[in-house]
């Protein structure tokens, strides 16, 4: 039998390990990108770098945008708005109780081109709902009771449904909100500077700074690594318990065999008898007497359900609760009688 609970831990720590190498690449590759600290040096910097592209960079500002978007239920303005429609209702279940459940009505997202400006310039973001760290503010959560007719409901409640209502939720990115963006900055054919999801390398969308980013990306990486050390250890452990486990039970079934064999030849007064073979070679057959692998005085005749061994007198199974060869628990002893 396999040591599972060894090898899945051991399994766990390499998840882990991988998890904190990723964490670790993550910093470093932040800690490798240009960091412009004023939107209006972005350009010159493009020019500078555009025969090393791509150029990573790390910008911050607060969110803005030409055309922003006026929520429907919050009346905040913002760049990016999800509204999310569940409908909440009591199901009846086979135990014939009633429990609460929903199902998404409703998912619809709207995003306008938007920038960030610290005061010095503008740089264009694209893509952002994609990147790491992105996070949308609840802008409101409204749930609007059922107000169906009678008819309706009756026909609900015969299919084992009771609707209690529709949960509606605004997220959305407002205006004026204060963020940092790390992906490739590029110019497009007008001139206009862009923050876009890079072909390679990070790209983040977050309101935390770069060395904040830095600092948890860091911090993950070093959980991840003291938990997979962890892990590892304790996998270990299990797996060399179960190895010399085994190691014992073969020693301890040699040692019960050699026992066996020791009684014989007391018994018998010699280790075996030569005999010939077909070829006419002289062999040496050990005896191998039906005595009881505890004492080894009486003769065994007791058999151990449900493995079937049959290695012990009646005395000696009346103290045991495993069967001495399998280990397996003994439910029921029953005496053979021989002829």
């Amino acid at each position: 039998m396999l040591p599972w609970g060894g090898i899945s831990c051991c399994l766990s720590a390499a998840a882990l390990y991988v998890l904190g190498r990723s964490s670790g690449r993550d910093a470093d590759a932040l800690k490798s990108v240009a960091r412009v600290t004023q939107l209006k040096d972005l350009a010159m910097l493009i020019d500078a770098a555009s025969k090393v592209l791509p150029l990573v960079v790390s910008v911050s500002g607060r969110v803005g945008s030409d055309t922003p978007i006026k929520c429907e239920y919050s009346g905040l303005r913002g760049v990016i708005v999800e509204e999310t429609a569940e409908q909440h209702f009591l199901k009846h279940n086979d135990a014939g109780s009633w429990v609460q459940d929903s199902a998404l009505m409703l998912c619809m997202s709207k995003e306008v081109p938007w920038y960030l400006d610290d005061g010095s310039g503008r740089v264009y973001v694209l893509g952002a709902r994609g990147a790491t760290g992105m996070e949308l503010t609840v802008g409101s959560e409204l749930f609007e009771e059922s107000g169906r007719s009678l008819v309706r409901g009756t026909l609900d409640y015969l299919q084992g449904l009771k609707m209690l209502g529709v949960k509606r939720t605004e997220r959305v990115l407002p205006t004026g909100t204060p963020l940092t963006v790390v992906g490739e900055a590029i110019k497009d054919d007008v001139g206009t500077v862009r923050v876009q999801r890079p072909h390679k390398g990070p790209f983040y969308v977050s309101p935390k700074t770069i060395d904040q980013l830095i600092a948890n990306l860091g911090k993950w990486a070093r959980w991840y690594k003291y938990a997979s050390i962890g892990f590892s250890v304790f996998g270990i452990y299990l797996i060399a318990k179960h190895t010399l486990g085994l190691i014992l039970e073969r020693r301890r079934r040699w040692e019960l065999h050699q026992r066996v064999l020791e009684a014989a030849a007391k018994r018998s007064g010699k280790n075996g008898d030569d005999v010939k073979d077909e070829n006419g070679s002289e062999t040496t057959k050990s005896l191998m007497p039906d005595l009881c692998v505890i004492c080894l005085e009486q003769v065994y005749n007791a058999v151990f359900v449900p493995c079937g061994h049959m290695c012990c007198c009646t005395a000696c199974s009346a103290q045991l609760s495993n069967c001495p060869l399998c280990r397996r628990r003994i439910e029921q002893v029953v005496r053979t009688f021989r002829h």
